[in-house]
């Protein structure tokens, strides 16, 4: 999973990314709307793998991973320019969903581009530049597709007219100033899209940036496929260095002193993970033990995908043990002998925490 951490500029972007990240990227820096990227690679730390490690010993365990990149080079248009770069446009359009960043805080020492903090107005604004980036697609594509029908060029007349009538509802939607999140598109129709690098189309989480000891602004945006949350982002970004440097007694400290019971961290990975529909399942054994992520609605033969191909192709059948049944009897042998360690086929439908060993021949 690989989202991407946005957010005009002076929202706390930089600090969010370290905060989830656990890193120490330079913050407070503005790059005067050039593209600019910071990439990181995070473990989903999931106490469930530590257990299954202790129970089998292996020689490597593996977490799941969520990649989150910090981009810069995102602000509002100016009348005369307006739009986004193409490269920057190229690197949206390969993530697939974002954690948008909405400044809230105060903070005379780094002032508000536009002389007031206004998390609604930032909100929209953002909103505003992907919806109509959106638009000009949508509308280029239909504009190609009838050009298309009208000289007969189209080899399938029908298609092209499926299609047709598919831009026109996005062109629709998005005229209403509505993202194309709202629309309710089969997994057919979200494949044929993958193309156009879609903003609106990609889920996101709202992250409402607040100071320390700052109240939510209780900020309303009920949207399809979205999720609001807030983060005092300052702090945690401190708590998050404090976790990476190891001193968990001043962390535990600090994190009781704030009423913190989380890190975000595992907070916005939970959330993550929530938004794009997603679920674990892992593989144990002497070698390794490792956590994988799959469609919440996967079925044994997605799954076995996820880890290698040809355990699709070759499938034969799914050896199943949920982790609660696993752990609980105290392993294989006891799972087996109460009938908890199951032989399951194809269609058999992934449950979040099951143990899965793939049975298959090419």
């Amino acid at each position: 999973m690989k989202l991407g951490i946005i957010g005009l500029p002076s929202s706390g972007k930089t600090t969010i990314f370290n905060a989830l990240t656990l890193g120490n990227a330079p913050t407070g820096q503005s790059m005067g709307g050039r593209f600019d990227v910071l990439t990181a690679v995070v473990d989903v730390r999931d106490p469930r793998v530590d257990v299954l490690s202790r129970m089998f010993n292996p020689k490597k365990t593996t977490y799941a991973r969520i990649t989150y990149t910090d981009v810069a080079g995102l602000q509002k248009s100016d009348d005369d320019a307006g739009g986004l770069s193409p490269q920057l446009l190229n690197h949206l359009s390969g993530i697939e969903g974002f954690v948008h960043v909405v400044r809230a805080f105060e903070n005379a020492s780094v002032p508000h581009p536009d002389g007031s903090v206004d998390p609604a107005r930032d909100l929209a604004a953002l909103d505003t530049e992907f919806l109509l980036n959106d638009l000009g697609t949508v509308e280029r594509r239909i504009e190609k597709i009838q050009e298309g029908l009208k000289k007969g060029a189209s080899k399938d007349k029908a298609a092209a007219q499926t299609e047709l009538a598919l831009f026109e509802q996005m062109n629709a939607t998005l005229t209403d100033n509505r993202p194309l999140r709202v629309l309710d598109l089969t997994e057919e129709q979200l494949k044929g899209l993958r193309g156009y690098g879609l903003l609106t189309l990609k889920p996101k989480i709202v992250l409402i940036n607040l100071g320390d000891d700052q109240p939510d602004p209780g900020l309303s945006y009920d949207r399809p496929g979205t999720i609001l949350a807030t983060i005092r982002g300052r702090l945690e970004m401190e708590l998050a260095q404090l976790s990476a440097a190891g001193d968990e007694e001043t962390l535990a400290m600090f994190m009781e002193e704030y009423g913190v019971t989380e890190l975000s961290l595992d907070r916005v990975i939970r959330l993550s993970y929530d938004l794009m529909g997603l679920q674990s399942f892992f593989t144990v054994g002497e070698d390794e033990v490792r956590a994988w992520e799959v469609k919440r609605g996967a079925t044994a033969v997605d799954a076995a995908g996820t880890i290698h191909t040809d355990l699709a192709k070759g499938f034969i059948r799914a050896e199943v043990v949920h982790y609660d049944d696993l752990v609980g009897l105290g392993g294989m042998a006891g799972a087996r002998n109460v009938g908890k360690l199951r032989q399951e086929g194809k269609t058999y439908l992934v449950v979040d925490g099951d143990v899965l060993n793939i049975k298959f021949n090419l």
